[in-house]
């Protein structure tokens, strides 16, 4: 498999370090950048300028291959390339033939490079919040420094080819605070061997999916594999970032789209998925928004989809028991009573989103006459949550608790049904005012999820609306504002586009609902438009088009849950 790296970045499992295509921005010059995603989204993370150059050390142009285990980069004009693998979470590792390598670092803060001993370098970057280590292991390496005042205005290693096996070799090692010297290196082909092997395991593990689709599924087994980050800082268990481009934290409701897909072959780091917000939960019972190595962002947060995606982990999976039972129950009740405790401005018993971020479509029609909004959606999660916290309590003998939640999980239905439906359909509304919202989003259809605990009314009124393909169904799916609605936007994030979760948690509702045929077609056409269109944050709902950042995780699992479970 070889993919694009002006689209995926070359990278692997719990390594904040990435390799990237970039364009030209702002103070950034076009080419191949050494990046680390630590620190959250607010940087790109580019360390170091990667050049190749001839024997005058002119740079010269160069077709990159990527591939999981090594990113081979071929000179344009002789036989000359450079091969270079992330052998380790820290270590790059470098090997050139034909042809040398310049590594530009681009120097601010109080950045500064200095010489360890003759092999060795230190470049101490305060900007990116860590230091490299560069090692020469064969061939010559020369440094440019130079020094101003408080830090070094410049810093560039050239590292040339001996002269008798034309070759040179040398590694860059990512460190915090101290690095010990290595006593001896693995050969660069044994560094590839290894990382070969560790990709194959995970594709392997990676859930299975039709024939046609293998491509596809290579391709999301690959993000998903790549854009996992150590446990560490903030992190308390290993994370998959949603990206390893711009969108590198975990969300709050991203994280369990991919716990989902791995629940069946990978438990453990399913759990650890899961589970690792609730590590951060607040004593009132929130849990963040984000949370990266460095910090956790408070100012929103997302949708309590966590009970429904419980009760779909523990029908596919064996693992979780009562340990992991007992380890969910009280942040599982804290998040959930944090809605009726913190979010019921006007007391009706309707827990509502201060923002669109709260809900995951930010900019949804939903929000358009202002905030706060009761959703049906949000109301619907937390049913199902309750559901799903009786049965825990039931299953850990706690009866009274099972008997309450269950109670609530009632009573919120019914109060739902009566404020929110209205003329044959779900609406949403001011909390406050109950001023009904403009627009004609998808958003209002998740209410689907409940199945047959819907009246049939509703039920049918809901599947006929998501089989009308005046409205939200496409060729590729579930567009998430109406086409026919005014607000629609071709790129209009959640006035439009088709995104991973809404289709895969309204496949379920529809499955759930009993028509089982709708789930499968939808799902086949989303599987089908990313097998052309890769793994992209969303699509343009009547082109297919991959839309923003277009290596994402929750795209790529959610790809390989419904082409496993939908498509065969």
């Amino acid at each position: 498999m070889n993919f694009d790296l002006n689209i995926v970045p070359f990278s692997r499992r719990e390594s904040f370090l990435a390799i990237s295509l970039l364009p030209e921005a702002k103070e950034r010059r076009k080419g191949l950048y050494l990046r680390t995603v630590r620190g959250g989204d607010d940087k790109f993370g580019e360390a170091f300028l990667i050049e190749l150059l001839d024997r005058n050390n002119e740079p010269v142009s160069f077709d990159p291959i990527a591939s999981p285990e090594k990113l081979r980069l071929e000179t344009t004009h002789w036989a000359g390339h450079a091969d270079i693998c992330i052998s380790d979470s820290r270590t790059v590792r470098f090997r050139s033939k034909g042809c040398g390598i310049r590594l530009t670092f681009f120097p601010a803060a109080y950045d500064y490079a200095y010489e360890t001993d003759p092999d060795r370098w230190e470049v101490n970057s305060f900007t990116h919040g860590c230091r490299f280590m560069l090692t020469r292991l064969a061939g010559r390496m020369s440094m440019e420094v130079a020094w101003d005042e408080i830090k070094s205005s410049r810093v560039t290693a050239v590292f040339s080819a001996d002269e008798e096996t034309d070759t040179a070799e040398f590694a860059v090692e990512e460190f915090m605070t101290v690095m010990t010297p290595r006593s001896e290196w693995e050969s660069f082909k044994e560094a590839v061997r290894l990382v070969q092997e560790d990709y194959g395991s995970w594709l392997n593990r990676t859930l299975t999916v039709p024939e046609r689709w293998q491509e596809a599924r290579e391709l999301a087994a690959y993000i998903t594999w790549s854009c996992l980050v150590p446990a560490e800082g903030c992190l308390t268990r290993p994370a998959m970032y949603m990206s390893k481009n711009w969108m590198t934290n975990i969300w709050s409701w991203d994280n369990c789209f991919n716990a989902m897909a791995l629940v069946r072959h990978n438990p453990k780091l399913a759990w650890d998925q899961f589970m690792i917000f609730f590590d951060r939960q607040d004593e009132s019972g929130l849990i963040p928004d984000f949370v990266n190595d460095k910090y956790e962002l408070w100012n929103c947060n997302k949708p309590p989809i966590h009970g429904w995606t419980l009760s779909w982990m523990m029908r596919r999976t064996d693992f979780i028991q009562e340990e992991q039972l007992r380890e969910v129950y009280g942040p599982l009740s804290k998040w959930t009573q944090w809605w009726f405790t913190y979010r019921d401005h006007d007391g009706d018993g309707i827990p509502q989103y201060n923002h669109g971020n709260d809900s995951g479509w930010d900019n949804s029609t939903a929000f358009n006459n202002g905030i706060p909004v009761e959703s049906p959606d949000l109301s619907s999660y937390l049913i199902i949550q309750m559901e799903v916290l009786s049965e825990i309590a039931g299953l850990l003998g706690l009866p009274e608790e099972a008997a309450a939640w269950k109670q609530k999980a009632d009573d919120t239905l019914e109060r739902m049904l009566c404020h929110f439906w209205r003329d044959g359909r779900f609406t949403a509304c001011r909390s406050g005012t109950h001023e009904v919202s403009e627009g004609d989003s998808l958003l209002l259809f998740v209410p689907i999820l409940l199945g047959k605990r819907l009246p049939e009314h509703i039920r049918a009124a809901l599947l006929a609306g998501l089989r009308d393909e005046t409205r939200f169904l496409t060729w590729n799916g579930w567009a998430t504002e109406s086409v026919s609605s005014r607000y629609y936007k071709p790129d209009g994030y959640w006035r439009g586009p088709i995104w991973a979760p809404s289709t895969m948690l309204l496949v379920e509702g529809v499955a759930a609902a009993g028509d089982r045929e709708l789930a499968m077609e939808v799902a086949q056409r989303f599987c089908r438009m990313l097998s052309s269109s890769g793994m992209a944050e969303n699509f343009d709902a009547l082109t297919g088009a991959g839309l923003r950042d277009r290596a994402f995780t929750w795209t790529s699992s959610v790809f390989l849950i419904l082409g496993h479970e939908y498509t065969h």
